[in-house]
């Protein structure tokens, strides 16, 4: 799978818990956010390391990498309040909805803007290597992530 096509699987798994959120009582959200919390942190993580540098080293993407850069750390920031809140705080709910919007934002920019350009400056091979790197390292994230959290 190319970089490109594991980022937009990772970008539609968050979109289906951000359904559920939708869909769901509000007494189910602090146990769907923890799986969001989850996808967004190895997603963020892969993108960050690998697939961020990479690009970046195209003069003309730089821009666009980093307000990705600093949309994460907005994320991030929005997942550790979230995470720090009990849960009945009257603050979940709208946190997490502002996190959704923000995300979805994110999604948006990325596949509209970012991805076209990546594909115009990477050939399909070099994407195929990034890709195989990226699922390499979420592996290895998600493993120690899980170790984390028990």
């Amino acid at each position: 799978m190319n970089a490109i096509e594991l980022l937009k699987s990772d970008h539609d798994k968050v979109d289906l818990l951000f359904q559920k959120v939708k869909a769901t009582e509000e007494s189910e959200h602090k146990a769907l956010f923890e799986k969001i919390k989850e996808e967004l942190e190895i997603h963020t993580h892969i993108e960050e390391t690998i697939f961020y540098p990479k690009i970046k080293e195209e003069k003309e993407l730089e821009d666009i990498v980093l307000e990705g850069i600093e949309e994460h750390h907005q994320a991030k920031m929005f997942l550790r309040e979230l995470s720090a809140l009990a849960e009945d705080s009257e603050k979940f709910e709208p946190k997490l909805k502002v996190l959704m919007e923000d995300i979805v934002h994110h999604v948006q920019e990325e596949e509209g803007e970012m991805f076209p350009m990546v594909e115009e400056h990477f050939d399909e091979e070099t994407l195929k290597e990034l890709g195989a790197e990226m699922e390499e390292e979420k592996q290895n994230f998600k493993k120690s992530y899980t170790a984390s959290a028990k």
